[in-house]
Protein backbone atom coordinates (compact mmCIF):
# COMPACT_ATOMS: atom_id res chain seq x y z
CA UNK A 1 0.00 0.00 0.00
CA UNK A 2 2.83 2.38 0.88
CA UNK A 3 4.40 2.07 -2.59
CA UNK A 4 1.08 2.74 -4.31
CA UNK A 5 0.31 5.73 -2.10
CA UNK A 6 3.79 7.20 -2.53
CA UNK A 7 3.73 6.88 -6.34
CA UNK A 8 0.19 8.28 -6.51
CA UNK A 9 1.25 11.29 -4.45
CA UNK A 10 4.26 11.94 -6.70
CA UNK A 11 2.00 11.88 -9.71
CA UNK A 12 -0.60 14.10 -8.06
CA UNK A 13 -3.28 11.39 -8.10
CA UNK A 14 -5.95 11.25 -5.42
CA UNK A 15 -6.24 7.88 -3.73
CA UNK A 16 -9.97 7.49 -3.25
CA UNK A 17 -10.63 9.04 -6.63
CA UNK A 18 -8.31 7.08 -8.90
CA UNK A 19 -9.49 6.70 -12.48
CA UNK A 20 -9.26 3.38 -14.28
CA UNK A 21 -6.40 4.77 -16.33
CA UNK A 22 -4.53 5.85 -13.21
CA UNK A 23 -5.02 2.42 -11.60
CA UNK A 24 -3.63 0.81 -14.74
CA UNK A 25 -0.70 3.22 -14.85
CA UNK A 26 0.21 2.67 -11.19
CA UNK A 27 -0.05 -1.10 -11.55
CA UNK A 28 2.17 -1.05 -14.63
CA UNK A 29 4.90 1.05 -13.04
CA UNK A 30 4.91 -0.96 -9.79
CA UNK A 31 4.65 -4.35 -11.51
CA UNK A 32 1.36 -5.13 -9.75
CA UNK A 33 -2.01 -6.38 -10.86
CA UNK A 34 -4.61 -3.69 -11.42
CA UNK A 35 -6.77 -5.38 -8.80
CA UNK A 36 -3.94 -4.85 -6.28
CA UNK A 37 -4.19 -1.10 -6.79
CA UNK A 38 -7.98 -1.17 -6.60
CA UNK A 39 -7.92 -3.11 -3.33
CA UNK A 40 -5.21 -0.89 -1.85
CA UNK A 41 -7.28 2.19 -2.63
CA UNK A 42 -10.32 0.68 -0.92
CA UNK A 43 -8.20 -0.24 2.12
CA UNK A 44 -7.05 3.34 2.58
CA UNK A 45 -10.38 5.03 1.92
CA UNK A 46 -12.40 2.69 4.14
CA UNK A 47 -9.72 2.12 6.79
CA UNK A 48 -9.98 -1.64 6.26
CA UNK A 49 -7.51 -4.48 6.15
CA UNK A 50 -6.86 -6.39 2.95
CA UNK A 51 -9.01 -9.27 4.19
CA UNK A 52 -11.86 -6.95 5.18
CA UNK A 53 -11.98 -5.39 1.71
CA UNK A 54 -12.04 -8.77 0.00
CA UNK A 55 -14.74 -10.03 2.34
CA UNK A 56 -16.83 -6.91 1.75
CA UNK A 57 -16.71 -7.02 -2.03
CA UNK A 58 -17.91 -10.62 -2.04
CA UNK A 59 -20.58 -9.88 0.57
CA UNK A 60 -21.88 -7.12 -1.68
CA UNK A 61 -23.06 -9.84 -4.08
CA UNK A 62 -25.14 -11.80 -1.56
CA UNK A 63 -28.50 -10.61 -2.85
CA UNK A 64 -27.61 -10.64 -6.54
CA UNK A 65 -26.22 -14.16 -6.34
CA UNK A 66 -29.50 -15.18 -4.72
CA UNK A 67 -31.30 -13.60 -7.70
CA UNK A 68 -29.14 -15.67 -10.06
CA UNK A 69 -30.10 -18.82 -8.21
CA UNK A 70 -33.80 -17.95 -8.37
CA UNK A 71 -33.57 -17.18 -12.10
CA UNK A 72 -31.68 -20.40 -12.76
CA UNK A 73 -33.99 -22.72 -10.86
CA UNK A 74 -37.52 -21.39 -10.48
CA UNK A 75 -37.96 -17.78 -11.58
CA UNK A 76 -39.79 -16.35 -14.56
CA UNK A 77 -39.73 -12.93 -16.16
CA UNK A 78 -42.28 -10.95 -18.15
CA UNK A 79 -39.65 -10.20 -20.82
CA UNK A 80 -37.21 -13.12 -20.40
CA UNK A 81 -39.61 -15.98 -19.77
CA UNK A 82 -37.96 -18.96 -18.08
CA UNK A 83 -34.73 -18.80 -20.06
CA UNK A 84 -32.61 -19.39 -16.94
CA UNK A 85 -34.44 -22.60 -16.09
CA UNK A 86 -34.25 -23.77 -19.70
CA UNK A 87 -30.49 -23.18 -19.87
CA UNK A 88 -30.10 -25.08 -16.62
CA UNK A 89 -32.42 -28.01 -17.24
CA UNK A 90 -31.41 -28.61 -20.86
CA UNK A 91 -27.68 -27.97 -20.28
CA UNK A 92 -27.64 -25.73 -23.35
CA UNK A 93 -24.19 -24.81 -24.64
CA UNK A 94 -24.06 -21.13 -25.61
CA UNK A 95 -20.26 -21.02 -25.82
CA UNK A 96 -17.73 -23.80 -26.25
CA UNK A 97 -15.53 -22.37 -23.50
CA UNK A 98 -17.00 -23.98 -20.35
CA UNK A 99 -16.25 -20.95 -18.17
CA UNK A 100 -17.80 -18.45 -20.60
CA UNK A 101 -20.77 -20.78 -20.99
CA UNK A 102 -21.29 -20.62 -17.22
CA UNK A 103 -21.02 -16.84 -17.21
CA UNK A 104 -23.61 -16.58 -19.97
CA UNK A 105 -26.00 -18.97 -18.23
CA UNK A 106 -25.79 -17.10 -14.95
CA UNK A 107 -25.92 -13.66 -16.56
CA UNK A 108 -29.20 -14.47 -18.31
CA UNK A 109 -30.52 -16.13 -15.17
CA UNK A 110 -29.68 -12.94 -13.26
CA UNK A 111 -32.06 -10.95 -15.45
CA UNK A 112 -34.82 -13.46 -14.81
CA UNK A 113 -34.03 -13.16 -11.12
CA UNK A 114 -34.13 -9.40 -11.49
CA UNK A 115 -37.79 -9.63 -12.47
CA UNK A 116 -38.48 -12.18 -9.75
CA UNK A 117 -36.76 -10.85 -6.62
CA UNK A 118 -34.96 -7.77 -7.95
CA UNK A 119 -31.29 -6.95 -8.38
CA UNK A 120 -29.20 -4.40 -6.55
CA UNK A 121 -28.15 -1.96 -9.31
CA UNK A 122 -24.63 -0.76 -9.98
CA UNK A 123 -24.75 1.58 -13.00
CA UNK A 124 -28.12 -0.10 -13.45
CA UNK A 125 -29.57 -3.55 -13.02
CA UNK A 126 -28.38 -4.35 -16.56
CA UNK A 127 -24.67 -4.47 -15.69
CA UNK A 128 -25.43 -6.15 -12.38
CA UNK A 129 -26.44 -9.18 -14.48
CA UNK A 130 -23.01 -9.90 -16.05
CA UNK A 131 -21.29 -8.90 -12.80
CA UNK A 132 -23.33 -11.48 -10.87
CA UNK A 133 -22.91 -13.99 -13.69
CA UNK A 134 -19.14 -13.87 -13.69
CA UNK A 135 -18.82 -13.80 -9.90
CA UNK A 136 -20.96 -16.92 -9.55
CA UNK A 137 -18.92 -18.65 -12.28
CA UNK A 138 -15.66 -17.63 -10.60
CA UNK A 139 -16.83 -18.93 -7.23
CA UNK A 140 -17.62 -22.28 -8.83
CA UNK A 141 -14.42 -22.64 -10.84
CA UNK A 142 -11.63 -21.01 -8.80
CA UNK A 143 -10.43 -22.64 -5.60
CA UNK A 144 -8.64 -19.52 -4.37
CA UNK A 145 -11.37 -17.33 -2.89
CA UNK A 146 -8.94 -14.42 -2.53
CA UNK A 147 -8.37 -14.39 -6.30
CA UNK A 148 -12.13 -14.42 -6.87
CA UNK A 149 -12.50 -11.46 -4.53
CA UNK A 150 -9.67 -9.58 -6.28
CA UNK A 151 -11.35 -9.97 -9.67
CA UNK A 152 -14.66 -8.96 -8.08
CA UNK A 153 -13.05 -5.82 -6.68
CA UNK A 154 -11.75 -4.96 -10.14
CA UNK A 155 -15.23 -5.38 -11.65
CA UNK A 156 -16.76 -3.15 -8.99
CA UNK A 157 -14.15 -0.41 -9.50
CA UNK A 158 -15.17 -0.19 -13.14
CA UNK A 159 -18.88 -0.51 -12.37
CA UNK A 160 -18.94 2.23 -9.75
CA UNK A 161 -17.35 4.71 -12.16
CA UNK A 162 -20.04 3.91 -14.73
CA UNK A 163 -22.63 4.30 -11.97
CA UNK A 164 -21.63 7.95 -11.65
CA UNK A 165 -21.67 8.50 -15.41
CA UNK A 166 -25.11 6.97 -15.98
CA UNK A 167 -27.65 9.76 -15.69
CA UNK A 168 -30.37 8.66 -18.11
CA UNK A 169 -31.55 5.68 -20.14
CA UNK A 170 -28.99 3.78 -22.15
CA UNK A 171 -27.37 0.35 -22.24
CA UNK A 172 -24.27 2.21 -23.41
CA UNK A 173 -23.52 2.95 -19.76
CA UNK A 174 -25.19 -0.07 -18.21
CA UNK A 175 -25.60 -3.71 -19.21
CA UNK A 176 -23.77 -3.62 -22.53
CA UNK A 177 -21.32 -0.77 -21.96
CA UNK A 178 -20.38 -1.06 -18.30
CA UNK A 179 -20.77 -4.84 -18.46
CA UNK A 180 -18.40 -5.10 -21.42
CA UNK A 181 -15.76 -2.87 -19.86
CA UNK A 182 -15.82 -4.47 -16.40
CA UNK A 183 -15.76 -8.03 -17.68
CA UNK A 184 -13.02 -7.22 -20.20
CA UNK A 185 -10.89 -6.07 -17.26
CA UNK A 186 -11.66 -9.22 -15.27
CA UNK A 187 -11.11 -11.58 -18.20
CA UNK A 188 -7.77 -9.94 -19.01
CA UNK A 189 -6.48 -10.28 -15.46
CA UNK A 190 -7.79 -13.85 -15.27
CA UNK A 191 -5.82 -14.63 -18.44
CA UNK A 192 -2.66 -13.27 -16.85
CA UNK A 193 -2.60 -10.15 -18.99
CA UNK A 194 -0.60 -7.04 -18.19
CA UNK A 195 -2.17 -3.75 -17.06
CA UNK A 196 -1.49 -2.34 -20.52
CA UNK A 197 -3.27 -5.28 -22.14
CA UNK A 198 -6.20 -4.69 -19.81
CA UNK A 199 -6.46 -1.10 -20.99
CA UNK A 200 -6.49 -2.19 -24.62
CA UNK A 201 -9.16 -4.80 -23.89
CA UNK A 202 -11.41 -2.31 -22.12
CA UNK A 203 -11.11 0.27 -24.89
CA UNK A 204 -11.95 -2.37 -27.49
CA UNK A 205 -14.87 -3.59 -25.40
CA UNK A 206 -16.36 -0.13 -25.00
CA UNK A 207 -16.12 0.82 -28.66
CA UNK A 208 -19.20 -1.04 -30.00
CA UNK A 209 -21.32 0.02 -27.01
CA UNK A 210 -21.20 3.76 -27.66
CA UNK A 211 -24.74 5.27 -27.97
CA UNK A 212 -26.51 1.90 -27.67
CA UNK A 213 -29.97 2.52 -26.17
CA UNK A 214 -31.58 0.18 -23.66
CA UNK A 215 -35.20 1.13 -24.30
CA UNK A 216 -35.97 -1.91 -26.49
CA UNK A 217 -34.92 -4.33 -23.80
CA UNK A 218 -36.77 -2.58 -20.97
CA UNK A 219 -40.24 -3.33 -22.28
CA UNK A 220 -39.80 -5.61 -25.30
CA UNK A 221 -39.67 -9.37 -24.81
CA UNK A 222 -36.32 -11.09 -25.24
CA UNK A 223 -34.10 -8.27 -26.48
CA UNK A 224 -32.25 -7.83 -23.19
CA UNK A 225 -30.60 -11.22 -23.66
CA UNK A 226 -28.48 -9.87 -26.52
CA UNK A 227 -27.44 -6.81 -24.48
CA UNK A 228 -26.31 -8.50 -21.29
CA UNK A 229 -25.16 -11.71 -23.00
CA UNK A 230 -23.43 -9.60 -25.62
CA UNK A 231 -21.42 -7.88 -22.88
CA UNK A 232 -19.97 -11.25 -21.87
CA UNK A 233 -19.13 -12.31 -25.41
CA UNK A 234 -17.76 -8.88 -26.32
CA UNK A 235 -15.55 -8.78 -23.23
CA UNK A 236 -14.25 -12.30 -23.83
CA UNK A 237 -13.36 -11.40 -27.42
CA UNK A 238 -11.57 -8.17 -26.56
CA UNK A 239 -9.64 -9.64 -23.62
CA UNK A 240 -8.32 -12.43 -25.81
CA UNK A 241 -7.41 -10.00 -28.59
CA UNK A 242 -5.55 -7.81 -26.13
CA UNK A 243 -3.67 -10.67 -24.45
CA UNK A 244 -2.93 -12.83 -27.48
CA UNK A 245 -2.29 -10.32 -30.28
CA UNK A 246 -0.50 -7.03 -30.84
CA UNK A 247 -3.62 -5.37 -32.26
CA UNK A 248 -2.86 -1.64 -31.98
CA UNK A 249 -5.14 0.33 -29.65
CA UNK A 250 -4.07 3.91 -28.97
CA UNK A 251 -7.04 5.44 -27.13
CA UNK A 252 -6.51 5.79 -23.34
CA UNK A 253 -9.25 4.11 -21.31
CA UNK A 254 -10.06 7.32 -19.42
CA UNK A 255 -10.71 9.11 -22.71
CA UNK A 256 -12.95 6.24 -23.84
CA UNK A 257 -14.96 6.32 -20.62
CA UNK A 258 -15.26 10.11 -20.78
CA UNK A 259 -16.52 9.89 -24.36
CA UNK A 260 -19.00 7.15 -23.47
CA UNK A 261 -20.30 9.31 -20.62
CA UNK A 262 -20.63 12.35 -22.88
CA UNK A 263 -22.45 10.41 -25.61
CA UNK A 264 -24.80 8.77 -23.10
CA UNK A 265 -27.26 11.70 -22.63
CA UNK A 266 -27.05 12.58 -26.32
CA UNK A 267 -28.17 9.06 -27.21
CA UNK A 268 -31.05 9.33 -24.75
CA UNK A 269 -32.17 12.56 -26.39
CA UNK A 270 -31.85 11.63 -30.04
CA UNK A 271 -31.61 7.84 -30.43
CA UNK A 272 -34.04 6.64 -27.79
CA UNK A 273 -37.11 8.51 -29.16
CA UNK A 274 -36.65 6.83 -32.54
CA UNK A 275 -36.28 3.45 -30.85
CA UNK A 276 -39.42 4.03 -28.83
CA UNK A 277 -41.34 4.92 -31.99
CA UNK A 278 -40.52 1.59 -33.62
CA UNK A 279 -40.58 -0.59 -30.52
CA UNK A 280 -43.74 0.75 -28.84
CA UNK A 281 -45.97 -1.76 -30.66
CA UNK A 282 -44.06 -4.56 -28.92
CA UNK A 283 -43.94 -3.18 -25.38
CA UNK A 284 -45.23 -5.59 -22.78
CA UNK A 285 -48.36 -4.17 -21.14
CA UNK A 286 -50.15 -4.72 -17.85
CA UNK A 287 -53.91 -5.07 -18.13
CA UNK A 288 -54.40 -4.24 -14.45
CA UNK A 289 -52.60 -0.93 -14.98
CA UNK A 290 -54.32 -0.17 -18.30
CA UNK A 291 -57.67 -0.55 -16.55
CA UNK A 292 -57.07 2.98 -15.25
CA UNK A 293 -56.17 4.46 -18.64
CA UNK A 294 -59.05 5.99 -20.59
CA UNK A 295 -60.39 4.32 -23.71
CA UNK A 296 -59.65 7.50 -25.65
CA UNK A 297 -55.95 7.35 -24.76
CA UNK A 298 -55.76 3.65 -25.55
CA UNK A 299 -57.46 4.23 -28.90
CA UNK A 300 -54.90 6.89 -29.80
CA UNK A 301 -52.08 4.54 -28.81
CA UNK A 302 -53.57 1.76 -30.93
CA UNK A 303 -53.86 4.05 -33.96
CA UNK A 304 -50.27 5.24 -33.51
CA UNK A 305 -49.04 1.66 -33.24
CA UNK A 306 -50.89 0.62 -36.40
CA UNK A 307 -49.40 3.59 -38.24
CA UNK A 308 -45.88 2.74 -37.04
CA UNK A 309 -46.14 -0.88 -38.17
CA UNK A 310 -47.46 0.20 -41.57
CA UNK A 311 -44.66 2.75 -41.93
CA UNK A 312 -41.99 0.24 -40.94
CA UNK A 313 -43.35 -2.33 -43.38
CA UNK A 314 -43.30 0.23 -46.19
CA UNK A 315 -39.72 1.21 -45.33
CA UNK A 316 -38.64 -2.43 -45.31
CA UNK A 317 -40.20 -2.97 -48.76
CA UNK A 318 -38.41 0.10 -50.08
CA UNK A 319 -35.07 -1.15 -48.81
CA UNK A 320 -35.63 -4.57 -50.35
CA UNK A 321 -36.64 -3.06 -53.69
CA UNK A 322 -33.45 -1.00 -53.89
CA UNK A 323 -31.05 -3.70 -52.69
CA UNK A 324 -28.46 -5.23 -55.00
CA UNK A 325 -28.96 -8.76 -56.27
CA UNK A 326 -27.11 -11.34 -54.20
CA UNK A 327 -25.18 -12.35 -57.34
CA UNK A 328 -23.58 -8.88 -57.42
CA UNK A 329 -23.82 -7.71 -53.83
CA UNK A 330 -20.68 -5.65 -53.32
CA UNK A 331 -19.36 -2.32 -54.47
CA UNK A 332 -15.81 -1.80 -55.67
CA UNK A 333 -13.04 -2.57 -53.19
CA UNK A 334 -11.88 0.42 -51.17
CA UNK A 335 -8.31 0.74 -49.90
CA UNK A 336 -7.69 2.76 -46.76
CA UNK A 337 -10.04 0.93 -44.43
CA UNK A 338 -13.43 2.64 -44.81
CA UNK A 339 -15.95 2.76 -47.62
CA UNK A 340 -17.49 5.84 -46.03
CA UNK A 341 -14.38 7.80 -45.11
CA UNK A 342 -12.39 6.84 -48.21
CA UNK A 343 -14.67 5.28 -50.82
CA UNK A 344 -17.33 7.96 -51.17
CA UNK A 345 -14.98 11.01 -51.18
CA UNK A 346 -12.59 9.22 -53.57
CA UNK A 347 -15.46 8.59 -55.97
CA UNK A 348 -16.47 12.24 -55.69
CA UNK A 349 -12.92 13.13 -56.72
CA UNK A 350 -13.02 10.65 -59.62
CA UNK A 351 -16.13 12.32 -61.00
CA UNK A 352 -14.46 15.73 -60.68
CA UNK A 353 -11.40 14.36 -62.51
CA UNK A 354 -13.62 13.26 -65.38
CA UNK A 355 -14.96 16.82 -65.72
CA UNK A 356 -11.63 18.66 -65.63
CA UNK A 357 -9.65 19.37 -68.79
CA UNK A 358 -5.97 19.97 -69.27
CA UNK A 359 -3.05 19.76 -66.89
CA UNK A 360 -4.12 19.72 -63.24
CA UNK A 361 -2.44 22.36 -61.09
CA UNK A 362 -4.21 22.01 -57.76
CA UNK A 363 -6.98 20.40 -55.72
CA UNK A 364 -9.18 21.84 -53.00
CA UNK A 365 -10.74 19.29 -50.65
CA UNK A 366 -13.67 20.32 -48.44
CA UNK A 367 -14.88 17.73 -45.95
CA UNK A 368 -17.51 17.59 -43.23
CA UNK A 369 -16.11 17.30 -39.69
CA UNK A 370 -16.04 13.51 -39.38
CA UNK A 371 -14.22 13.09 -42.69
CA UNK A 372 -11.91 16.01 -41.93
CA UNK A 373 -10.92 14.28 -38.71
CA UNK A 374 -10.20 11.13 -40.73
CA UNK A 375 -8.21 12.96 -43.39
CA UNK A 376 -5.19 10.77 -42.77
CA UNK A 377 -6.90 7.94 -44.61
CA UNK A 378 -9.15 9.75 -47.08
CA UNK A 379 -6.94 12.48 -48.53
CA UNK A 380 -4.64 9.97 -50.30
CA UNK A 381 -7.72 8.39 -51.89
CA UNK A 382 -9.19 11.75 -52.87
CA UNK A 383 -5.95 12.93 -54.44
CA UNK A 384 -5.41 9.73 -56.42
CA UNK A 385 -8.98 10.02 -57.71
CA UNK A 386 -8.80 13.75 -58.45
CA UNK A 387 -5.37 13.89 -60.07
CA UNK A 388 -5.01 10.46 -61.67
CA UNK A 389 -8.59 9.23 -61.90
CA UNK A 390 -7.54 6.16 -59.91
CA UNK A 391 -10.29 3.86 -58.69
CA UNK A 392 -10.90 3.07 -55.02
CA UNK A 393 -9.22 -0.34 -55.32
CA UNK A 394 -5.87 1.00 -56.57
CA UNK A 395 -3.72 0.04 -53.58
CA UNK A 396 -0.41 0.88 -55.20
CA UNK A 397 -1.49 4.40 -56.17
CA UNK A 398 -2.96 4.90 -52.67
CA UNK A 399 0.45 4.15 -51.17
CA UNK A 400 2.39 6.32 -53.63
CA UNK A 401 0.14 9.31 -54.28
CA UNK A 402 1.30 11.61 -51.47
CA UNK A 403 4.88 11.34 -52.70
CA UNK A 404 3.79 11.99 -56.29
CA UNK A 405 1.82 15.10 -55.29
CA UNK A 406 4.73 16.47 -53.30
CA UNK A 407 7.14 15.80 -56.17
CA UNK A 408 4.83 17.48 -58.69
CA UNK A 409 4.51 20.53 -56.36
CA UNK A 410 0.76 20.61 -56.80
CA UNK A 411 -1.24 23.05 -54.68
CA UNK A 412 -3.47 21.16 -52.22
CA UNK A 413 -5.97 22.74 -49.80
CA UNK A 414 -7.78 20.70 -47.15
CA UNK A 415 -10.68 22.49 -45.47
CA UNK A 416 -13.26 21.51 -42.86
CA UNK A 417 -16.86 22.50 -43.62
CA UNK A 418 -19.62 22.49 -41.04
CA UNK A 419 -22.29 20.66 -43.00
CA UNK A 420 -23.18 17.02 -42.36
CA UNK A 421 -22.12 14.54 -45.08
CA UNK A 422 -20.75 17.23 -47.42
CA UNK A 423 -17.68 16.48 -49.53
CA UNK A 424 -16.74 19.06 -52.16
CA UNK A 425 -13.82 18.48 -54.52
CA UNK A 426 -12.51 21.31 -56.70
CA UNK A 427 -9.90 20.59 -59.36
CA UNK A 428 -7.92 23.44 -60.91
CA UNK A 429 -6.83 22.64 -64.45
CA UNK A 430 -5.35 24.72 -67.27
CA UNK A 431 -8.23 24.22 -69.71
CA UNK A 432 -11.28 23.64 -67.48
CA UNK A 433 -11.73 23.57 -63.74
CA UNK A 434 -14.17 21.12 -62.20
CA UNK A 435 -16.22 21.04 -59.00
CA UNK A 436 -18.30 18.21 -57.59
CA UNK A 437 -20.33 18.79 -54.45
CA UNK A 438 -21.63 15.51 -53.07
CA UNK A 439 -23.21 14.04 -49.96
CA UNK A 440 -21.60 10.93 -48.48
CA UNK A 441 -23.82 7.88 -48.31
CA UNK A 442 -21.27 5.24 -47.27
CA UNK A 443 -20.35 2.11 -49.19
CA UNK A 444 -18.55 4.24 -51.76
CA UNK A 445 -21.91 5.81 -52.71
CA UNK A 446 -22.83 9.46 -52.95
CA UNK A 447 -25.46 12.01 -53.89
CA UNK A 448 -24.39 14.59 -56.48
CA UNK A 449 -25.81 17.87 -55.20
CA UNK A 450 -24.01 20.28 -57.51
CA UNK A 451 -21.31 20.12 -60.16
CA UNK A 452 -19.44 22.30 -62.61
CA UNK A 453 -19.55 22.43 -65.55
CA UNK A 454 -22.87 20.54 -65.09
CA UNK A 455 -24.69 18.06 -62.86
CA UNK A 456 -25.94 16.21 -65.93
CA UNK A 457 -22.41 15.59 -67.21
CA UNK A 458 -21.27 14.60 -63.72
CA UNK A 459 -24.06 12.01 -63.49
CA UNK A 460 -23.29 10.64 -66.94
CA UNK A 461 -19.60 10.32 -66.14
CA UNK A 462 -20.42 8.62 -62.84
CA UNK A 463 -22.44 6.00 -64.72
CA UNK A 464 -19.51 5.46 -67.10
CA UNK A 465 -17.20 5.03 -64.13
CA UNK A 466 -19.71 2.65 -62.51
CA UNK A 467 -19.93 4.83 -59.41
CA UNK A 468 -23.09 4.26 -57.40
CA UNK A 469 -24.93 7.61 -57.35
CA UNK A 470 -28.21 7.68 -55.45
CA UNK A 471 -30.98 10.22 -55.07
Amino acid sequence: MERIDALAQRKGYTVGGLTIGQCIELAGELDLKVSDVVIAEAMQVNKMTHEEVLSSVLAAFDHNLHAVEVGYTSGSSFIMGKVGQELNQQAIVLNQDPFINKVLHYTLAAQVGNHSVGLQPCAGTGDSCPYAGIVKALLETMENREQVAALTALILKVGTIFRVGKVTTGCNLEGFGAGSAALAAAFTERLGGTPQQMERAMVLALSPTIAVPCTPRVMVAGLCAAHIGGAVVNAHLTANLAVNTTLPVTVPIDVMIAMATAVHPVSAKYVVPVVIQYMEPFFKTNDAVDHYVTDEVKAKEHARIEETIAQASAEARSLAARANSIVKPFGEAVVGGSSQAVGSPTNTARIAHSLAKGEITGVKIELYPELFARRGINVPGILMGAIYGAATDNAQMYREVMGKVLEAKLNVEIIEVDEPQLQRITIYAKEQNAVVEALNRGGGRLVIRAASPSVEEARQNARTLQIDVID
